[in-house]
């Protein structure tokens, strides 16, 4: 008999249940803890504020999900003083917040909604929009799409 592998395999074996063991200890603290881990209760130290909570876009629309595969995607747009996003739609839900700036968003019937700094939004499904910075700096906006794989966030659409 080798005796490198009998020395070998008795190393091995303490190995083995000593990772056993680990593992045991790490998953029944997270079930012993999980009420505390997962409750998610604020401590003094962690602040939560919703930002944003709705069953509509802005412009009071339902919000409605795409079929097939779900895709998130998020997004950091930045738009210069006096530039516009162009038409365009979404035919998934998104929502944003204003990082930075003042935003003008014009829906093609002619109906306008101001957006600042801090302020957050359910943007508008399947209605053509145009956004345009009206600010004297950059917009920052932070937007999430609920999207599906194979369906386009934005699709352009002929100016207004």
């Amino acid at each position: 008999m080798n005796s490198t592998k009998l020395v070998n395999n008795s190393k091995i074996k303490p190995l083995v249940t000593m990772k056993f063991i680990s593992g045991f200890f790490a998953l029944a603290t997270v079930i012993v803890c999980q009420p505390a881990v997962f409750a998610f209760e604020p401590a003094e130290a962690i602040k939560v504020k919703t930002i944003l909570k709705t069953e509509t876009s802005w412009d009071g629309q339902p919000l409605v999900y795409p079929e097939g595969q779900a895709e998130i995607t998020g997004m950091m747009i930045e738009i210069a003083p006096g530039a516009e996003t162009g038409w365009h739609s979404h035919p998934v839900p998104s929502f944003g917040i204003l990082l930075e700036g003042e935003l003008e968003v014009t829906l093609a019937d002619g109906q306008k909604k101001l957006i600042k700094t801090g302020e957050a939004i359910a943007e508008v499904v399947n209605t053509v929009h145009n956004g345009r910075n009206v600010g004297q700096g950059p917009v920052k906006i932070l937007v999430f799409y609920a999207g599906a794989t194979d369906v386009p966030i934005t699709v352009k659409e002929q100016a207004r």
